[in-house]
């Protein structure tokens, strides 16, 4: 099979689908691997690095795309790709369908066969695919959250740690998933104060046996969200329906009820978002006030530290994307209901459930 590995042009996307190692697998396996040129050198890999591994430098996007019967990217392909797919071509990536309707219907008009990182399952229900970026967009959003409480970033001018007199900041996490649970576990490492909270009892009782001593479990209720709002300097959204919208947690008319320079980092942003007045950023202009409340939705947070990103991505997607390239779609999606769950659409229609749920007036099977 003839493998494509684009480079990346979403804003400020320094992440690739392949890293070298990748490229020298694939080609043992008889594949040919075509790669972008300069794709890898967001990440730290220069073009001799993959053609050292076997793989063929390809000047033109068009052509890599036209050639490649198999494309494995890492964002949800841009106005120009979609252009470039065709029937017969299979894209392995993030697509987070429900967040976009309109990437869905033009995505729909290709014909192409989308294989979706975000609804992969494991033998466990879990979504290896999705853990990776969600690792590192936990502990990103402290990082960027503590930043921007900084005053001459509109912040509250506060420090997540304190010092010895003055209390560190008061930190909520919605949800206790991946993203979620690191979050918690680097806020609570700086010194924050940090509640986080989940509609899984079992999942709160898990986190309250790992989580250090300033980390607290609350059930999640509109009355706790509200509740812990008021008082808190920093909010991460962290909520997950697999292949689905993010649930709204939180409405516009309770950011008044909130300190002025509070931030709000909503991670799950590349599904909808959890918060009400969230909407799509770019690490160019990251932020954005609403009622005094700063809010940082960048969609692509992991694209930032592309090395770290790269590195953990492709461990994951690897071994699926040499059982893509050596089976075809039609024997991947029966390996495992996990692995069917991974096709979104195929022939110009959605195939999967929660997708379909999010938009049922499109064409699916």
């Amino acid at each position: 099979m003839i493998v494509g590995i684009p480079k990346e042009i979403k804003a400020d996307e320094y992440r690739v689908g392949l890293r070298p190692v990748g490229a020298h697998l694939l080609c043992e396996d008889g594949h040919d691997v075509l790669i972008e040129r300069d794709a890898g050198r967001g990440s730290g890999f220069t073009d001799a690095d993959y053609t050292t591994a076997g793989a063929t430098i390809i000047d033109s996007a068009d052509e890599l795309w036209a050639k490649a019967e198999l494309i494995v990217k890492v964002k949800e392909p841009q106005p120009v790709e979609v252009g470039r797919m065709r029937p017969g071509q299979t894209v392995f990536t993030y697509f987070h369908f429900a967040a976009s309707r309109e990437l869905t219907e033009a995505c729909l008009t290709t014909g192409a066969t989308a294989v979706a990182y975000e609804t992969l399952a494991d033998s466990k229900g879990q979504l290896p695919l999705l853990t990776p970026m969600s690792e590192v967009a936990g502990r990103m959003s402290i990082q960027q959250g503590a930043k921007f409480l900084e005053r001459p970033m509109m912040g509250r001018g506060i420090l997540l740690a304190g010092v010895p007199g003055v209390e560190p900041a008061d930190v909520l996490v919605l949800g206790g998933g991946v993203v979620g649970a690191n979050a918690a576990r680097v806020a609570a490492g700086l010194g924050a104060n940090v509640v986080i909270m989940d509609i899984n009892l079992d999942r709160l009782r898990h986190l309250d046996d790992i989580m250090p001593a300033n980390v607290t479990t609350i059930y999640s209720d509109p009355h706790a969200i509200d509740h812990y709002l008021r008082q808190s300097d920093l909010v991460i959204g962290a909520v997950l329906v697999p292949g689905g919208r993010a649930p709204q947690l939180v409405r516009r008319d309770q950011l008044k009820h909130m300190h002025d320079g509070s931030v709000i980092v909503d991670v799950c942003i590349d599904q909808g978002g959890c918060i009400e007045t969230s909407k799509p950023t770019t690490h160019k202009e990251p932020t954005y006030v609403i009622d005094g409340v700063v809010h940082y939705c960048v969609t692509n947070m992991p694209g930032a530290v592309g090395r770290t990103s790269t590195q953990a991505l492709c461990n994951a997607t690897l071994p699926y994307a040499r059982d893509l390239a050596r089976l075809g779609v039609e024997q991947f999606i029966q390996r495992s209901s996990g692995h069917a769950s991974a096709l979104n659409m195929r022939d110009g229609k959605i195939t999967n459930p929660a997708v379909a749920e999010v938009f049922p007036d499109l064409p699916h099977s």
